[in-house]
Parts: C-alpha cells; structure tokens; sequence
C-alpha cells in the first residue's frame, strides 16, 4: 500500500494523530500514534476498525468498563529476570495495580466472549489470579511502605528504631529545657541537620553548650549543636537505620524471587494494557466526532452518508457553527468524480472530506458518517491539494503540479484513488487547460479513481462524455448568491463569476466589458449552467414541499381514520348507553308506581293482591322480552356459522340427500326448521334460494340450503 507522507500532509492527518495522543496514557499507546498511517492490508484494517467498535459500543451501552489507570511495567519487566537487580518500591505497586486492573478487565469480559470476540481474544495471554496481589500485599501496606511484618527481623529492627528515637527525644527535650532557661538559644531553638535533632544555639554562648557542632547559619549568627546526651543515640540509630534498609532490601528480593515466577504472567499485563490503551484512544477519538464504523465492500465503491470533515466539524463545533454534511457516491461505473463550482463553495472541502475519511479508515480508525455507509479499501491514494511552491527548490507552484501529475501517471491502476484539487491551475488557461484534458483522459484510461475540482470548462466537458467519469457541483442559493455547502452529483456547476462579482459591487458596466472580452460561446456555457443549476434548486425544492406536503396529508389522513374509528367505536357505546339508560328509567319509573301503589299501613293481608299481580305480570313480560332477545342472537349466530348450501356444479356432483325433497315442499306458508339449532319457523316470502322467515317475534332471511320442511 502507497500512500505517501505529502498526501498525509495535504490531508491534515498529523491534527487526528495529535488528538489522538492526548486520549494515550503510556508511552508505548502514544508511540504507536505517533507512527500511526495507513495500514498495509486489509484484514489488519479491519481487525483495527473492529476492535475499536467493540469497545465503542461498551461506551455507547454504558457498560461500567473499568477505568484504563496504570503505568507502564518496562523497567520492571528489564529488572525481574536479572539477578543483582533491584526493583525500586514504585515498581512493586505498579504490578500490583496492574494485576488488579487486569482481572477487573477479565471480568468484565467473563460471559462476553461472545459479544466483544475480538476484545476478548487480546486477554489470550493474561488470566484472572491473586497470586500476585497477595504477595505484593504481604509486603506492602496500602500507602506502598514496607510493613512491619514483612520478616521478624524487620520487626525487631523497627522496634529498637521506635525505642531509641523515644529516648533521643526525651534526652533532647531535658537539654532544650534547660538551655532556655539560660537564654542561650535562637528564636528557632531548634533544627535538623542530616536528620539529627540539633539546638538552635546563638554563636556567642555556643561555648557553653556541650555538643558537636554540625554547622551554622549563613550569617553565622547561630550555630547548630548536638548535645552529647544525644551523639551516641544517634549514632546507634543510625547503624539500626542502615540494618532497616538491608533488611528491607533482602525482603524486597525475595519478593522478586516471587514474582519472577510469574514473569510471562507481567509481561502479558504489559502487552494487554497498553493494547487497550491503543484501542481506548482510537474509542475515545471516535466518541467525540460522533464516528461508525461503515461496511467494508469488497467491490470498490464507496457510499458515504451524511460525511463529516472531521477537523471542520470539531472546529465548528467549538464555534457553534452548523456544519453541513455531505452525500457522496462512486464505483466502478462513476469512479471519476469532477466537482465544480464557485469559489468558497465547498469544493475542496468535500474533496478533503473523501480523503481524510478513506486515509483514516485504511488507518484502522471510525469514521465520522452515517452507520449505512459504505466504504472500500485502495492499495494507493495520492493528491495534489494546495499550494506546494518550494523556494529551496526553486519550484513553482506548477513545476510542483507538473511532478505530481507524472508521478500520478506513474503510479494509478485500478486501486488508486486520486485527489486533485484545482486541477490544472498555475499556467496560461488555454494551455494549462488542454494539458489538463490530455492528463485527465490519461488517468482515466489507468481505470484510476479520482476525485477532482476544477473551474475548466474542458474537464467539465470531458467528464460529461467519459463513459466512468461523473459531474458533480456544490450547490449554491440562487437568490441570495450565497453558498449551501451540499454536494450534488450528476450535472457541472457554474462558478456564478459574474453573479458573485454583482453582489459583492462591481460596477455592472466594467462586468458587461469582461463578457464582451470572452468568447460569446463561453458565456452561453456558463450561463446555461448556472440557468440549469437554479431550475434544479428550484425542482429540488419543490420536489420538497411535494413529498412533505404528501407526508403531511398521510399523517393528517391517519390521524383522521384513526380518530373517525375512535368516534365510531364511542358513538356506539353511547348509544348502547342510551338505550340501557332509557331502559332503566323506564323500569325506574315502572318500580316506582309499584311503589306508590303499595299500602303499608294498611292490616288487611289482601289489600296488596292486585299490586302483586301486577308486578308478577310485568316481570313475565319482561322476562320474555330477555328471552326472545336471545333467541334472536342464537339465531343470528346459528344462520351465521350454518354450512353453505351447495352450488349447482356440486349439486350434480353430490348423491341428492333424503332431505332434499323436504325441502321442496316448502312454500310461503309452510312451516320449517333450521337444520342446525332445530328452532322452528314459518315462510313469508320465498326470491330464488332466499327465504323470508318468522321465527315467534324475529323475521330473518335464511338460505334453502339451511332450513328442512316441517308442514304446510
């Protein structure tokens, strides 16, 4: 894979890998930054982008991963297996709080192999003890200080230490005591010189204090002295000070010892945090441009939806400036896209956004697009963006564009995807413009990719009837004259020269002199374009209002048989709820002249006959009134779920049953039967195989095919 240090450079790549570095913890993570481009093949690229996005999503999830705090163990790992070495008490707790990570980290994946594979498989060299700990711990108190228990000698050691440092004290204090008394001493009174306790003695009575002298003040106002109560008691500290730290060495070694045990066990705590370290910088970066990781096509197309320049969108976004996304598609069919259009339109940009995202896909890193992307892998990719002029060199400008443009030749096939920005500038127009036409058909003939930008009519031309190359413009409000930033495909644009000259006021007759000085065809051209680029933004925009006006009329009319069928559905409660309330008040009324009528006072036993009588008959009524109701609805239901009679063609087909000549008896009149309830009915009207039939206070029509003849 080529891809050159000048197109890394064009592309602005060093400020993601300057990002990056400040989400790194260690130095190996930050190393590996450092170094980060493209890598050479595809199955690293996506083991990278997949890796990434496993840990991505933890992110997204809000899983509780644990938190990347550790320091490298190189010095440690470079120590262990020497045998005089030794390891400075920092680098003891440095395994230790790397082991606990470790096993924070292992856990966290115990039962997720299968969800974060890939995650999981970088923990293959690492497992989950307390081996480790335990013995760190054995020695160590949780500040990092060798405890006291480390050995019994230790033990004994600190014990005389604590001892002697109790009476060198109770010594020195008799002596301050007393010296202050005397009036013999500084304002100080006391100090500490290579760790001795010394009197803070004023230099004229420094005679009258028995010591060693340790020193004096830089003016040599005070002299330092060491009563002689306490010159052998710190010297005898001093040797118990000296025995401490040997002790502590021989403990440490053993500790050593120990570890050295598990030395492929450190190393692979080495090798896993600073993975993920790697790994949680490339998360981290892609959390904060929003990125996805796109489908990986085999075929060499690439969708990009809704594309972000990454470095335009951070900076915009630190501004509070809406950045507009792009849309941008290529493939076998239209792998030469040429983008014109006005100036500070966007060109460049889109052109750096296709860039920026390929080189950093192909680097292993997400990209800031729409998840449905898709994207390709090209074994080169090449630009020419900018101005590259090189005094030392003595290069021009074009001289520069020149060398590119042969070292394109050189090196396009069918895997190169080219950048070229302002293709064809730095010459006489006429000139530049032919060679530019010349190069651009040679490069389309290499089968290359190739995203371009050009204000030349000829490549415009060119592109249009190249069979694989495509037009493509950034779209501008025609009204306002002010640019929208959106990328549109499919028809050159016009670079509104003379429209962006009006507006910003140049004077209209000096515009008329420099259309008059052009050639009348190239004027036509360039306004057939801009008049084609306006009808389309308005077409764009009425196509629009006409799909959302659409939307909206769908929405209102759902809303609308949504709310009809909710009305419906209540408009029958409602009326069910009428006729039962009516009924109610009809049987309330009903009770209540029962009521009135009922005399109470009276002792007569039969003064209440009639009024039961009456109630005895209302209820019957009513009760038959219920009755006949379900009739009806077993009825209904009955006619409902009967079989279907049989049709003609069956009718022939079909043996004729006994009871078909039953049925031919019936008559209006006659009284019949439905076959499957049995319930009794009499023929008021026969049109064909529908029959009109009373069944006691129901009148229904009924098929033939369900009903047996009882009599006339």
């Amino acid at each position: 894979m080529q891809i050159d240090d000048q197109t890394l450079k064009d592309l602005e790549f060093e400020t993601i890998r300057l990002w990056l570095l400040q989400f790194a913890r260690g130095e190996t993570a930050k190393s590996r930054i450092e170094k980060l481009r493209p890598l050479p093949k595809t199955s690293e690229i996506k083991y990278q982008l997949d890796k990434t996005d496993e840990l991505l999503q933890i992110r997204l999830i809000k899983e509780s991963f644990p938190a990347l705090d550790f320091e490298e163990l190189v010095d440690e790992i470079k120590l262990l297996p020497k045998k005089n070495a030794s390891i400075q008490l920092e680098g003891f707790m440095k395994i230790h709080q790397a082991s606990h990570l470790v096993n924070s980290i292992l856990y966290f994946f115990d039962k997720r192999e299968k969800e974060f594979p890939l995650l999981y498989e970088s923990l293959s060299d690492v497992y989950y003890t307390k081996e480790l700990i335990e013995k760190i711990e054995k020695v160590f108190d949780p500040n990092g200080k060798v405890k006291d228990e480390a050995s019994i000698t230790l033990s004994e050691i600190r014990s005389e230490i604590k001892l002697l440092r109790k009476k060198i004290n109770q010594n020195f204090e008799r002596e301050l005591k007393k010296l202050i008394k005397n009036n013999v001493l500084g304002d100080t009174r006391e100090s500490f010189i290579s760790e001795r306790r010394v009197l803070t003695v004023l230099s004229s009575h420094k005679r009258a204090v028995p010591g060693s002298i340790l020193g004096s003040s830089n003016s040599g106002s005070y002299t330092y002295i060491e009563p002689n109560s306490t010159v052998a008691l710190n010297n005898e500290l001093e040797l118990l000070i000296d025995d401490e730290r040997k002790e502590i060495f021989k403990i440490l070694q053993l500790l050593k010892a120990d570890l050295l045990d598990h030395f492929d066990l450190i190393v692979g705590y080495q090798a896993v945090l600073t993975e993920f370290d790697f790994i949680n910088s490339k998360m981290r970066l892609a959390f904060l441009l929003n990125c996805t990781k796109p489908s990986i096509t085999e075929e060499l197309e690439l969708e990009l939806i809704d594309a972000y320049h990454p470095i335009l969108w951070k900076k915009n976004q630190d501004s509070k400036k809406k950045t507009f996304p792009q849309h941008v598609q290529m493939d076998k069919f239209s792998r030469m896209l040429v983008i014109s259009g006005p100036n500070a339109g966007g060109k460049s940009i889109t052109l750096k956004t296709i860039g920026m995202l390929q080189v950093m896909l192909q680097s292993g890193l997400l990209v800031p697009v729409n998840g449905n992307s898709k994207m390709c892998i090209f074994d080169n990719i090449t630009s020419d963006i900018g101005d590259n002029q090189s005094i030392s060199d003595e290069l021009s400008t074009y001289s520069y564009r020149l060398k590119r443009m042969k070292h394109f030749l050189e090196i396009a096939n069918k895997k190169t995807l080219l950048l070229i920005d302002e293709f064809g500038t730095g010459s006489d127009p006429d000139l530049g413009g032919a060679l530019a036409e010349a190069i651009f058909e040679a490069l389309y003939n290499k089968k290359c990719y190739g995203v371009i930008t050009t204000h030349y009519s000829n490549i415009k031309l060119k592109a249009n009837q190249l069979k694989n190359a495509r037009n493509g413009c950034m779209l501008f409000n025609t009204e306002t004259l002010e640019p929208l930033y959106k990328f549109s495909t499919g028809q050159p644009g016009s670079s509104f020269t003379f429209e962006v000259a009006t507006i910003n006021g140049i004077p209209e007759e000096i515009i008329s002199q420099a259309k008059e000085k052009l050639d009348q065809k190239k004027v036509e051209m360039d306004k057939l374009l801009s008049d084609l680029q306006k009808e389309k933004s308005y077409l764009t925009r009425l196509t629009k209002e006409h799909i959302s006006s659409q939307e909206l009329t769908q929405e209102i009319q759902s809303d609308f048989e949504d709310k009809k069928s909710a009305f419906t559905v209540k408009l029958e409660q409602l009326k069910k709820s009428t006729i039962d309330n009516e009924r109610f008040i009809q049987l309330g009324k009903k009770t209540s002249a029962f009521i009135s009528r009922y005399n109470g006072r009276s002792r007569k036993k039969t003064i209440n006959d009639s009024l039961l009588e009456d109630v005895r008959k209302y209820l019957a009524v009513e009760k038959s009134k219920i009755d006949e109701v379900q009739i009806i609805q077993k009825t209904k239901a009955a006619i409902k779920h009967a079989p279907k009679p049989l049709s003609k063609k069956q009718k022939k087909i079909t043996k004729p049953v006994s009871d078909n000549h039953n049925r031919e008896k019936i008559k209006v009149g006659s009284q019949v039967k439905l076959i499957t309830t049995k319930q009794a009915g009499i023929v008021e009207e026969i049109k064909g195989d529908q029959l009109t039939v009373t069944f006691g206070f129901l009148r229904m029509k009924v098929e033939l095919g369900k009903l047996t003849w009882i009599q006339d």
